[in-house]
């Protein structure tokens, strides 16, 4: 005895929603690349993180390399980072990026990813004096910082903050106080980046 089925071909009824693209930028030492990882392992989506990226690269250099500002392995990074975002994007990937570009770079960076995520920036922040103390403590402890440029940030603090032109573009944005835990809340962190 046969039996044969058939069934109405399957139809997507639902739309289909862009993924987000959830990007987490600051000054180096301000708490960004802890709060990025915390916000992926939360949400359940990768977290691409420049420093990462480079320090990856490192190894493939070999001995001898040496950081600096403007190093060849930097320059190389840049595209690298964004052309990450796009093939996550381009598969429906929801993604935070993370990285300290200033706004110049970012909006360069962002500007042909707009179309294929919804947008949201978190910008953390602290004092000058705990971001020259993370940083002078992370290059102290974590062997991989010797990947980056630390050396040229690690002055004294001087209380005043350094120039920085902070990512501003008009998409949905939250700046993050990362001094003590964060403000506002973790929880509010994750779902302003969910929405």
């Amino acid at each position: 005895m046969t039996v044969s089925q058939t069934s109405e071909p399957a139809t997507d009824t639902e739309p289909v929603l862009k993924p987000r693209l959830i990007v987490v930028s600051g000054q180096a030492g301000s708490g960004k690349t802890t709060l990025a990882h915390q916000l992926a392992r939360q949400i359940g989506c990768p977290a691409i993180c420049r420093d990462e990226i480079k320090e990856g690269m490192v190894h493939a250099h070999g001995p001898g390399f040496q950081a600096d500002v403007s190093d060849p392995l930097t320059q190389r990074t840049y595209p690298l980072f964004f052309d990450v975002l796009r093939m996550l994007l381009e598969g429906g990937v929801t993604v935070v990026a993370e990285a300290a570009f200033q706004h110049p770079l970012w909006e360069r960076g962002l500007d042909p990813l707009l179309p294929l995520g919804r947008l949201r920036v978190i910008r953390c922040v602290t004092s000058a004096d705990e971001m020259q103390r993370r940083r002078r403590r992370r290059l102290a402890e974590v062997a991989t910082r010797a990947a980056h440029a630390d050396h040229t940030m690690t002055g004294a603090g001087t209380g005043v903050p350094t120039p920085w032109d902070a990512i501003h573009l008009d998409v949905p944005t939250l700046d993050v106080d990362t001094t003590n835990d964060y403000r506002p809340e973790i929880a509010d962190v994750v779902a302003f980046a969910a929405e």
